[in-house]
């Protein structure tokens, strides 16, 4: 392998990385016009506006995986390991936030999402790790999880909206409106969200020219190599909108994504026509399943708690267990891939 090949494929991943950097702080502020203007809160548009434009990249990619690549791997993968990197995020917000610890400033209803991902994604680990016991029910090819999952998904959504809309206030509309109209608004957010979608969803192929460039297994680190790619819009949206101020919004996408990832791994069962999506991968994606859930759990406890002790000034205790389940999880599924 030449030197150009090598250096190639990462200034690929840096245009990408570029792109999203650019588009997605964009997403954040028309999000907030798109708040004000319509009066959502910035919680719900956390939780659907973005949530779904910075999943996209997972959305393709699966679909991608289970029909022309057909690795299915690779898209169960994506799905669960994004959702574990989404959570590993509030680590990032914790520390970003110095003027006090992060979740004594978030509202206690993202605990809604949060469960809706509890029961997800813990649906997904138990169907994974029993899976090659032949006790998943099945219509034609589809798994009988997939029509569960997308009612559930319509329900939280719903739950969520009726709870935002009951407990609080719309947003704020105090001080100068913004000045452009609703469909302007929606309009670029589109524009910007189409770009995070098109940087993203290269990505994936772009960690694959890497993994093969660098000489890397793609059984561990391409697989955690294209969920943190794709998880990349999360990053950068997320940090952006909590350096505007609306930690909710920050807060909402990343749970959000979590619930749109296991949607997205039912619309890769429907796309994989095989046979149920769940039965024809590595059981070892139930680590993954569960250490979300476990993560899931542990911030559910933190809202609650409202912990204010941190490390050094720096992290909390909350956000140091979130790490260590990362790096637990990520050493498990390595020790299973070999």
């Amino acid at each position: 392998m030449t030197l150009t090949g090598t250096l190639l494929p990462w200034l690929k991943f840096a245009v990408c990385a570029a792109m999203i950097g650019v588009a997605g702080p964009m997403l954040s502020y028309y999000g907030d016009i798109i708040a004000r203007l319509t009066g959502l809160s910035r919680t719900w548009i956390g939780l659907v506006l973005l949530a779904t434009a910075t999943s996209l990249p997972e959305l393709f990619t699966g679909i991608s995986a289970v029909t022309i690549a057909d690795t299915p791997n690779i898209a169960v993968g994506d799905a669960l390991g994004s959702c574990v990197f989404n959570l590993t995020m509030l680590v990032i917000l914790d520390v970003m936030s110095r003027d006090e610890p992060m979740y004594r400033r978030i509202d206690q209803g993202h605990i809604v999402a949060a469960a809706f991902g509890v029961i997800l994604i813990g649906a997904a680990g138990i169907l994974l790790s029993t899976s090659r016991d032949g006790f998943g029910l099945t219509f034609f090819h589809v798994s009988a999880y997939t029509p569960l999952v997308i009612v559930l998904y319509l329900v939280a959504m719903r739950t969520a909206y009726v709870y935002d809309h009951r407990t609080k206030s719309p947003t704020s509309t105090s001080g100068e409106p913004p000045a452009m109209t609703l469909r302007a608004a929606l309009l670029r957010y589109a524009g910007a969200a189409a770009v995070v979608a098109a940087a993203g969803s290269w990505l994936p192929f772009i960690g694959d020219e890497i993994a093969t460039a660098m000489g890397w297994r793609t059984s561990f680190v391409g697989t955690l190599f294209v969920a943190g790619a794709t998880s990349l819009p999360e990053l950068v949206v997320t940090v952006s909108a909590l350096r505007l101020g609306f930690v909710d919004m920050a807060i909402a996408n990343l749970l959000g994504s979590n619930l749109f990832d296991i949607l997205i791994l039912a619309i890769d069962d429907i796309a994989y026509v095989k046979g149920p999506l769940l039965e024809a991968v590595s059981p070892a994606h139930a680590i993954s399943a569960f250490a979300a859930v476990i993560m899931s759990g542990i911030f559910i406890v933190a809202i609650l708690y409202r912990p204010e002790t941190r490390f050094r000034g720096t992290i909390g205790w909350v956000s140091l267990s979130l790490l260590l389940v990362y790096l637990f999880s990520a050493y498990a599924v390595y020790l299973h891939g070999h």
